[in-house]
This record gives structure tokens, sequence and C-alpha cells, in this order.
């Protein structure tokens, strides 16, 4: 059987295609990606813009498409923090389903961060021990520890790189007091979690997952993506606080001529490393290894959890919801042919 998931995110929607084997690692088969840019379509009011559910819609539209030419049996559309934060998610999830097919599910920032915990578990495995998991999105920033299958710990803040960017650094390059607003800010909010983290001591092993750590290692040196995800990359505090300052004196044009850094990803680069060196400096972590596996490849192994041998394929009842959800039309999506 094979299953897509559809993550709809601030930047980018994109779908990865997966045989789901029992037994096996979900590894791709297929990816398609579209630009959706609904950071630049988000009004001061937190309304997702007519033009921003187009694009949405569009490419929600073309990736179920994609879907079904290379016979997909079921996708799985999620949307993070980027519209389940809007005040027209609903009507949104509502355009999806009846422009499109496709029934859109929120995630909780919780959920995210453990759907991102099990990923990173898989991953690394079982002889990793005690695992932090941080990663850094467009609308919020997940933390995970634990040692187990599921984490001991998972919260979500309001600290992803693109909320922080519309809120904090208007100008480009922002002014030092803008950046100095900005530090504050995410080192107050760290603050709500990182007593709890360090009273729990140091894990054995620190990990980051999303790409805004990807661009840092990147331009720290590791290396490209090309090279695969068996590739070991990690970033170190000191590579975070050395490239800060240089990230501050650019424009985003300057930092979308950066290794690693796309033209998309350049305005809110600034703001992902902000948060990076504060976590990084506030749960006195040295150094964290950069995981290949992040949300995606949670949603598929939670579901494919459920699948005991290839006699059993997935159905839709054995799909139950990961914790408690934000309300949304359904969970599933069928892809007709």
């Amino acid at each position: 059987m094979k299953i897509g998931v559809l993550d709809i995110g601030s930047t980018t929607a994109q779908l990865q295609v997966t045989e789901a084997v029992p037994g096996a690692p979900p590894l791709p088969t297929h990816a398609f990606k579209q630009r959706i840019l609904l950071g630049e379509a988000l009004g001061p009011d937190g309304t997702i813009a007519a033009e921003g559910v187009d694009r949405v819609v569009e490419a929600v539209r073309t990736a179920a498409t994609v879907a079904r030419d290379l016979q997909v049996d079921r996708m799985y559309a999620f949307a993070t923090s980027a519209i389940r934060d809007a005040t027209n998610a609903a009507d949104i999830a509502v355009a999806l389903g009846n422009e499109t097919g496709v029934q859109l599910r929120f995630l909780s920032g919780e959920d995210e961060a453990r759907l991102t915990y099990l990923a990173v578990r898989r991953w690394y495995g079982w002889s990793a021990g005690r695992l932090l998991v941080l990663d850094i999105g467009g609308g919020s920033m997940e933390i995970a520890l634990g040692r187990d299958a599921r984490p001991d710990f998972a919260a979500s803040l309001p600290l992803g790189a693109g909320r922080l960017t519309r809120a904090f650094l208007p100008d480009d390059p922002p002014s030092p007091d803008q950046l100095h607003e900005l530090r504050h800010h995410v080192r107050t909010t760290l603050r709500q979690v990182s007593d709890r983290l360090l009273w729990e001591g140091d894990p054995k092993q620190v990990i980051g997952s999303s790409k805004t750590f990807k661009q840092l290692a990147r331009l720290a040196g590791a290396p490209p993506q090309r090279r695969g995800p068996f590739v070991r990359r990690s970033l170190t505090r000191k590579d975070v606080h050395r490239w800060l300052p240089r990230l501050a004196a650019m424009t985003s044009g300057d930092r979308a001529g950066l290794r690693g850094i796309s033209q998309y990803r350049a305005k809110q680069s600034l703001a992902g490393a902000v948060v990076a060196s504060a976590a990084m400096s506030t749960l006195d972590i040295a150094c964290l290894e950069v995981s290949p596996w992040a949300l995606r490849e949670g949603i598929l192994l939670h579901h494919l959890e459920t699948v005991t041998d290839q006699e059993h394929p997935l159905t839709v009842e054995s799909l139950q919801p990961l914790t408690a959800l934000a309300p949304a039309p359904t969970v599933v999506t069928s892809i007709k042919r």
C-alpha cells in the first residue's frame, strides 16, 4: 500500500509518498513540493488573505493529482501552526474539502512535538538513550524529551521563525533595537520550559530536526542535502554564535546567496538563528545532531505502527487520532481513482 503525507506549512506544501511495509523504515519513494508563502498573506488580525488561500488550494489540488498519478492509496493532509493559528482556519479547511476533495487535519503543537520525537527516536534507535529534540518551524517551536517511544515531556512555543520575523524584524536588515527586543522575547518565552528541562538533567543526545538547524549546520560546513540522509550532520553553539551577527548584518537578499539558505526562507533565517542560539544557550547545549527525519516521518510511523503484517492493510478504522486534536472535518482522505 502506498501512503502519502501532505504537510502544509508556512512556506511550502510538501507531499511525501512511501510504500507501507510493516517493519521497514518509511523511506520516501516520491516527493512533491510547492511554495505557498503563507507568511506573505497573513494579515494583522491573523487572517490568511484570499491570495494565500488560493495558493494553498492550488498546491493541495496539484498534490492530490500527483498522488493519484502515483496510485497512492491513502493520503493524510495536515496543517501545522501556519494555518492552525489563522483566524480563518476552519474556512480554509472547508475550501480545501470543497475544491480539492482533500480533507484537512489540524495537529496541535504538542502532537507535532510528539510525532517529531517519534521520528527522531526511530532514526537514532534505543541506544541513543534519552533524547532532547528541538524543532523550529515557521509558526512554532516544538520541544520533546524522553527515552521511550513516547516522550516524557512535549511542548510547543510560539517561537516560529516566520512568526517572529513578522512580529519583531520589519526592517531588512533589522536595527539593533529590533534584534535586542527579539532576543529578549525569545529568552523570556523559553523560560516557560527551561527550568523543567534543566531539572531533568542532561540528555544523552540533543537533536535538531528542522530546516533552521539544517541551514545553520550547512553554513557551519555540514555536507549538503544531496549527500543523502545517512551522512552525519552536527551543529555547535559556537557555530551559531559565530554566524548570528553575520546574518544580522545582511539583507535577506544577501542571506539567500549563502549555502543552504533558499531565497524563500532567507528573510526568516535570522529569526530562526536567534531562536536556535537562545535555546542552545538557555539549555546549555554545546552541540547537537541534525536529524533527517522529522514531522512527516513521524506521521508515517504513527500510522505504520497500526500494521501488523501485509495481510492486514491500513484501513480508516485502524487510524485513530494521535491525541486530542483541534476540530477538523475528517482525519483521512482516500485518493479516488
